[in-house]
């Protein structure tokens, strides 16, 4: 089997495991650590650039941070919190999965056009750099928010509704 077929299977492998966690994420009440975590265990990723093969030009990096930004602006709008039973969920959106498997979509044609004038090797580092350029803008918007009703919580901001 080729590189292009394995990382396909491998990127909707991913994209539904991530699903599955966000679908159960919502049944428990969230904390700064499970937010800020998935970008740090992510950014030991970047570990591939010290193999040549993925190895990415400047513009390259640029236009890969841009799209990934781009597409956060998507996650950041259908990531909302909830107070339940004194306690900050992340609410259930229909929305958001039907974003993740859009953007999984996405992805995945752009992956298959574009292997065929971008090396296998450096595609996969610039789809990390989108992914991570994805994920860290929308978990910083994420912990903002959960601060903020954090601090709701308890009892030094008026409460809102979000």
């Amino acid at each position: 089997m080729d590189y292009l077929l394995l990382s396909t299977i491998g990127a909707i492998g991913m994209g539904t495991l991530a699903l599955f966690v966000r679908m159960k994420a919502a049944k428990r009440p969230t904390s700064a650590k499970k937010i800020i975590l998935p970008p740090v265990f992510m950014s030991t990723g970047a570990l591939m650039f010290l193999f040549p093969m993925f190895r990415v030009e400047f513009l390259q990096v640029v236009e890969a941070l841009a799209i990934g930004m781009l597409f956060s602006i998507l996650l950041i709008r259908t990531s909302k919190f909830e107070i339940k039973d004194n306690e900050i969920y992340l609410k259930r959106s229909k929305a958001f999965m039907y974003i993740l498997v859009g953007l999984l979509l996405v992805r995945l044609v752009a992956k298959i056009i574009l292997s065929a004038t971008i090396d296998v090797g450096e595609l996969g580092g610039m789809f990390w750099i989108l992914a991570f350029g994805m994920i860290v803008p929308w978990r910083v918007a994420m912990l903002i928010e959960y601060k903020k009703l954090l601090r709701e919580l308890n009892g030094q901001i008026k409460p809102t509704t979000v």
